[in-house]
């Protein structure tokens, strides 16, 4: 059955024409006007009929595919699918790869926190908690039960500068990926809200927004972070609603912005009424500049976790809400999981009370300092941007490599890197760079010799080896 002649009215549906089209074809197949296994018009055609690029055509049907609403078949064309849309997420969060097999590669994908005792001050902080166990841990966990914890989280944080902020104002996650989420639920409406972000950027951003049925805009970047041009453009074309920063340590280039342009940024925030999410998960050791929740505290949730400075394994985060909004961000938890298990909780107030917390980070960050030294002496010779603190390196390619080309070549060396297109939005642009973590849980020399070995690769691309 073919229904190559379909054409929707864009004019019905506001706001992008690729999104225009996204929703049109949706509507088509819920009213049963596209049946199941309808042949749709080639990209082509229907860009011609619309009065729109091919690219357009392509990216909504791109969307709808990975919806589950439409199928697409190498040389028959792209089809309404046969069944119903598979229910949940369709793409995993990262990719998942059993190493125990090959012990010969090294991983520098992500940081690794190295072991600097966390095992030992777990162990002692709930033997702690286990003595003074009461009859509350019968009940289910409240808001209320973790104000102690807000409390510490302030003092955590106290060599930011954030501006004035107290316990109301912070609501607690499983994570910097719940927190994310949990601000989508909290802010974002409609049918299809649109979230902007750097247009290279943590691939957790898209995967939250697929949750909540939003759609994500890139934002054109420089070394310095987003453009407040390419922003406002953005804001005019999409209406979004809202926007994800990392301003600090951008993920995964490594830039960090300067205070003037984090203020252009929150004027613009305020001109177009968005929300602004200030990720600062990878928090670098020191900073002297005001987070954009110092600048525009009215509209910021600034997010942070302990993933990247005491363990992964703790699943334990945090929000500093916009002033006044942090009750809306604690009942927004609240719906979702009552609030932070008790095992979690009372193991974080205790690291963070006893000082464990403290020293665990201060031993981490000597370890990635000198992880970083390493790999700067061993990479300096190349165009590589880094930051004091900061776990990882992004190296764009010399002349004559491809980065699928170099990961390919590295990891038949036996060495595991990200490159840049894992960052890239769906239709964005991707330079030729890859992104080199700090791997803190590996000998050094071993971790010396992977980094040497991408030296080496670096400074011979294939233009210059032997055929």
């Amino acid at each position: 059955m073919t229904d190559t002649n379909w054409q929707p009215d864009l004019d019905s549906h506001p706001g992008p024409k690729y999104l225009a089209l996204t929703r049109a074809l949706r509507e088509a197949i819920r009213l049963g006007e596209l049946a199941p296994g309808a042949q749709l018009p080639t990209v082509r055609d229907l860009a011609w009929r619309l009065h729109v690029t091919p690219g357009t055509v392509s990216r909504a049907y791109q969307l709808a595919t990975q919806e589950g609403l439409l199928a697409a078949t190498v040389g028959r064309g792209t089809f309404v699918a046969a069944r119903a849309p598979r229910l949940g997420p369709t793409q995993a969060l990262f990719q998942e790869r059993d190493l125990s097999d090959e012990p010969w590669l090294v991983d520098l994908r992500s940081p690794q926190l190295p072991d600097v005792g966390q095992g030992a001050a777990f162990s002692e902080a709930l033997q702690k908690i286990g003595q003074g166990l009461d009859a509350a841990w019968h009940d289910y966990p409240s808001q209320r039960g973790e104000a102690p914890l807000r409390a510490a989280i302030c003092d955590w944080l106290s060599d930011r500068l954030l501006g004035a902020f107290g316990p109301e104002d912070i609501a607690l996650t499983h994570g910097g990926q719940n927190a994310l989420l949990l601000v989508f639920l909290c802010c974002l409406r409609g049918d299809r809200p649109v979230i902007l972000t750097e247009d290279l950027a943590y691939p957790g951003i898209r995967h939250a927004a697929r949750l909540v049925r939003a759609d994500v805009v890139g934002v054109e970047i420089d070394d310095e972070g987003m453009l407040p041009d390419a922003l406002e453009a953005a804001c005019r074309r999409h209406g979004a609603q809202i926007l994800v920063l990392t301003p600090e340590a951008q993920n995964p280039t490594a830039c960090r912005m300067g205070a003037a342009r984090r203020a252009e940024i929150a004027a613009i925030a305020r001109r177009y009424d968005l929300q602004i999410i200030e990720d600062d998960c990878y928090s670098i050791t020191e900073s002297n500049l005001p987070t954009l929740h110092a600048i525009a505290p009215e509209r910021t949730w600034y997010v942070g976790s302990m993933s990247k400075s005491v363990s992964a394994a703790l699943r334990f985060g945090y929000v500093v809400c916009p002033s006044g909004m942090g009750e809306a961000g604690r009942l927004t938890a609240q719906h979702g999981f009552f609030a932070l298990a008790r095992p979690v909780s009372d193991l974080a107030l205790e690291l963070l009370e006893s000082g464990a917390a403290q020293e665990i980070r201060r031993k981490v960050q000597e370890v990635f300092a000198s992880r970083l030294m390493t790999a700067v002496n061993a990479l300096g010779r190349f165009d590589i941007r880094w930051q004091a603190g900061l776990p990882f390196l992004w190296v764009p390619l010399p002349s004559g490599w491809r980065a699928s080309t170099f990961a390919r070549q590295a990891e038949a060396e036996g060495v595991l890197i990200r490159q840049a297109d894992e960052y890239a939005l769906i239709h964005g642009r991707a330079p030729h760079a890859l992104r080199i973590a700090l791997a803190g849980a590996i000998p050094a020399d071993r971790y010396a010799s992977a980094v040497a070995t991408l030296a080496r690769l670096l400074g011979h691309p294939p233009s210059d080896m032997a055929v």
